[in-house]
């Protein structure tokens, strides 16, 4: 099945928390789910979930393994030449979802014998060191090296004019999708 679930309440159900004794706990396994929905489904869910009264709470925990949900824009299109809103895919490996009894919803990856550790990369620091070595190996009689000073105002910079690159870039990116509203066949 792709949905199972399980509400226990009573003296057993103090195993998971002291509130789930008295409100219940509710435990829910979403696998190998694929859906596609209609943003404006998301959208209208609000007047469904408000409420006059303050909900009790109820500890739970979902479990969510290899679902696919595919978001697709079904709104009116500002401009008829407009190719459309490209769908979102939103995929989950495996996420929990727990909620405690202060109300808090916490969300998890699980760590066990199949998950990918995560490593330091080891090349990072020799990446850092490496401009500092060529600094200190040039030549320091007859040429004019770079101090060791120099080296992080350079690199502040670059880090700025990179930025600066990333930005004029999406600029040119939005201006060239905002000409093609109009002109579909419009090139560059």
């Amino acid at each position: 099945p792709e949905v199972c679930l399980r509400l226990e309440a009573g003296p057993s159900a103090a195993v998971h928390s002291p509130l789930a004794v008295q409100n219940g706990f509710l435990q829910m396994l979403v696998h190998s789910y694929t859906a596609e929905l209609f943003m404006s489904f998301l959208t209208n869910l609000g007047p469904f979930l408000e409420d006059e009264i303050i909900p009790e709470v109820i500890p739970m925990e979902i479990e969510v393994v290899d679902a696919k949900i595919t978001l697709k824009d079904d709104s009116p299109r500002v401009y008829p030449t407009s190719p459309g809103p490209v769908p979102i895919t939103l995929a989950v490996d495996h996420v929990v979802v727990r909620r405690r009894d202060d109300g808090v919803f916490y969300l998890t990856a699980p760590q066990g014998e199949g998950s990918p550790k995560q490593e330091k990369p080891v090349s990072v620091p020799q990446e850092q060191k490496a401009p500092v070595e060529s600094v200190l190996a040039a030549p320091a009689a007859g040429t004019q090296g770079l101090q060791l000073k120099e080296v992080p105002e350079l690199q502040r910079e670059l880090q700025t004019m990179k930025l600066a690159l990333a930005e004029a870039n999406m600029d040119k990116a939005r201006l060239l999708q905002e000409i093609r509203k109009y002109n579909p066949l419009f090139q560059l």
